[in-house]
């Protein structure tokens, strides 16, 4: 079987490539057609994020182990895309390059037969030029009212003395 996935940077302009990939391939090989969609090198670190359908993030999927061996990190290379993305999951984030932060949507849009003589992976669609640089991340704080100072440590409900 073939997934039918479509990636859209986040940014305010559309900028997306629709793409197609057997649904057997490992999270490292989707990253490497994510990256030649778009025209990266391909040479950054890279992480996938499992997310519910709201798109909030949850385990991450590196391509490289960067822990300090505290717990086994499951990798690229180990895990099949059929395993992550279902029409019940249809849904990853991806970042690519950790300095400059290029954030992905990937949502599985259709599972179809295998085409005989077609290569996967194919790039069925592109829209929206790549820009120079990474769009801008806003990563504000929650402004709720009660936590705008810490002028009254009384009203933050921890022992001063925890340690």
């Amino acid at each position: 079987m073939v997934y039918k996935i479509r990636i859209i940077l986040d940014t305010e302009e559309d900028i997306f490539r629709d793409i197609e990939i057997e649904q057997d391939v490992s999270l490292e090989d989707f990253h490497n057609a994510i990256t030649q969609a778009f025209g990266f090198l391909g040479n950054e670190m890279a992480s996938f994020y499992t997310c519910d359908e709201n798109w909030n993030q949850d385990e991450e999927i590196p391509l490289f182990d960067t822990s300090e061996g505290d717990s086994p990190t499951r990798l690229m290379q180990d895990i099949p895309l059929s395993s992550l993305v279902t029409e019940s999951t249809p849904k990853l984030i991806y970042v690519y390059d950790f300095l400059s932060m290029w954030t992905f949507f990937v949502e599985l849009a259709d599972i179809v037969d295998k085409e005989d003589g077609r290569a996967y992976p194919n790039v069925l669609f592109s829209f929206g030029e790549l820009p120079e640089s990474p769009p801008e991340k806003n990563f504000e704080a929650d402004s709720s009212p009660e936590f705008d100072t810490f002028d009254n440590y009384e009203d933050l409900d921890f022992d001063e003395n925890w340690n």
